[in-house]
Formats: C-alpha cells, structure tokens, sequence
C-alpha cells in the first residue's frame, strides 16, 4: 500500500496547490517559525516580517506587480484574515520589505525551511541539476520575429545579449528545491555547478546528483565525488568527440563513457519539471527591471513554488487516508454481512 501510495504522488507531483488562503496560511506559518516578529527593535511593528513575506508569495501567486496585489488584498478582506492583516501595506512597504526579506541570507534559511517540511531526515537518495532563462520583459512574439518586408518571406532575427538565469538543485522524489542560485545568462553552466551544489550539500546528504552534459567535467566529478561524497553523473559530452574508443581526459569522465548508469540518470526530467512548473504557475517574465531585483523575484519564484509543493501534498496525504479508511471499514462491513471475520483485523 505504501509502494502504490508513493507511486501515486510522484506522478501527481507536477502539480501545486491552487488555494490562496492556504498558500497564504503556509507562507504564514513557514515565515513565523523562521523569521523574528521584526527586523529592528525600534521599527513601526506595523507589519511583521512573516505578514510581509506573505504579501509578496501571493504577489507572485496572482502575478501581479506592488501596486496589484495591494489592491486585490483590500478587495479580498477575508483573504487578509487567514495571516491576521489587519490593515493592507502601502506598495512601497512591501517593495522596501523585498529588499530585506528576499536577501540571499533569508532566502537560504526560508527555504531550508520548506525543504524541512517534507524531507525531516536531510537525506536526499536523488537529485538534480539544472538551469533556464527567463524573460527580462513583457514582449510579443510577433515583435521578436517581425517581417521585414510583406514582399519578402524572411523574418527578422532578433537576440537580446543578456537575460536572467535561474539555476536549481531539486530533489527527484518530491520537485522541491533544495538550493537555488540566480545568475545573468548567456553563460556556461559547467562553472556554475560548485556553486549550486554546495548550499544544498551543506544542509543534506545527497546519494546522487544528476547533471545534463552543459556540467560536464573532470573537476566537478571530482568536487562531488572526492570533496562532497556524492556520485555524480553526467554524460562525458563536453568538448570534441574522439574517434574509436580513445578514453577520455580524467577518471570520473572514463568511467561515465565505459559504466554510464542510463537507468538512474533518466530521472533527470524531474529537473526539466521543476523548471517547467514554475513557469507555468509562476510565471517566465519578470516584472522586476534591475539585476538585483529580477534575483530577489526570481529565488521569491522558487519559494512560492516550494509552498505549493508542500500543499499539494499534504492534500494528498489527508485524501489517501480518508480514502483508505473509508475502504477498510466497508471491507469489515461486508465480512461481517457474510460472517466472516477478515485476517488480522484486529491489529489494523
């Protein structure tokens, strides 16, 4: 029963929670066991930072700027009542709050938070790695291919040199995410793979860590393997192909191109999952226009995502049980119809 029920919510996983009271109850509650009442003593303690913090989840829930989502809270007072706000903060309030809520220090610690929720022993058996771009501006596609001329059949190409960058480490049994690192892009991913992974090694022990070949190199084999205790695998396909069976440059690199484990490596999607879920619930532009702001919205994404994760399967918990519950006792029932006493039922 166990098997099936695990079974069940990994192919539901793609999913989160669409209540706002209950994301904003969750946020509520994860900022209050994380966060202090205020950030100084001698503050207004207007506002809480967990009420603060819960202001901005939902604004990246409803996808909607500081201005709107001020005015959807003073349209939903009820919605206020489920995190005590007694009176809605002005939009520069919450943009001010940003600044102090969403630094790298607070969102670590928020989402160690999140993770704790579902995985209590630390232990990770299989995660993964992965990185996207995301939109910088609200733009139309016709815009970004637009013809040059109605004689001609050709578009026009354009490119945007740069954009923001959202890389992740998630765990591959549950999509969430363990450690996230928000970067400027284009830019290669093989040195960005120490970075993400050491936030999420420090506070977890990994088994495995899954990586596409954009990571793929000899010395971050060797931090995860050597440094972390971690088996990494990446397929070797970084850099020229060689002809005939030349072994490659570096230990780990051999060995992924003679033993590549294809079966443990193709829950490497989950990352691909991850990332689509939280453009799609989320949102994949930006509504921030400076460097530091597009981070502190896009780590705001990844925590948004997390507390709809953790909803979604509590949901699923709460209805499993209801449902084998329900099962068992008309399964009694009916033995006892018949006059028959079902094995073990009084241990159950």
């Amino acid at each position: 029963m166990r098997l099936v029920f695990d079974s069940f919510i990994q192919s539901r996983m793609s999913k989160t929670s669409k209540s706002p009271k209950k994301v904003a109850q969750a946020a509520y509650a994860i900022a209050r066991n994380t966060l202090p009442d205020y950030s100084h003593r001698f503050s207004p303690k207007k506002f809480t930072q967990a009420q603060l913090f819960t202001c901005l989840v939902l604004k990246i829930f409803f996808k909607k700027d500081y201005r709107g989502i001020t005015e959807i809270l003073r349209d939903n007072p009820t919605l206020c009542e489920t995190f005590h706000l007694a009176t809605v903060p002005h939009f520069t309030t919450l943009q001010k709050a940003s600044d102090r809520l969403l630094a790298y220090q607070m969102v670590d610690r928020l989402l160690e938070s999140t993770v704790k929720t579902l995985c209590k022993k630390r232990k990770i058996k299989l995660a993964a790695v992965d990185s996207t771009g995301l939109e910088a501006r609200h733009i139309s596609k016709y815009f970004v291919r637009r013809k040059r001329a109605k004689q001609l059949e050709t578009y026009e190409e354009t490119y945007y040199r740069r954009w923001p960058k959202l890389a992740v480490v998630c765990d591959c049994s549950n999509h969430m995410v363990l450690s996230v690192l928000a970067v400027r892009g284009p830019g290669v991913d093989v040195n960005q793979f120490e970075k993400i992974l050491t936030p999420a090694a420090a506070k977890y022990a990994i088994d495995h860590i899954l990586a596409d070949a954009g990571y793929d190199s000899e010395s971050n084999h060797r931090f995860a393997r050597d440094r972390l205790h971690i088996t990494s695998i990446i397929p070797p396909k970084h850099g020229r192909p060689t002809l005939g069976p030349k072994p490659l440059k570096g230990k780990y690199r051999e060995l992924m191109r003679t033993r590549f484990d294809k079966k443990t490596y193709g829950q490497r999607w989950q990352a691909e999952t991850v990332m689509s879920m939280i453009k799609r619930n989320q949102g994949d532009c930006l509504r921030a226009k400076t460097y530091w702001s597009q981070n502190r919205e896009m780590m705001l994404k990844v925590l948004t995502h997390n507390i709809g994760i953790i909803l979604f399967v509590k949901e699923l918990f709460y209805r499993a049980g209801q449902t084998h519950f329900y099962f068992s006792i008309h399964y009694i029932s009916l033995c006892r119809a018949k006059h028959f006493c079902p094995p073990n039922t009084s241990s159950r």
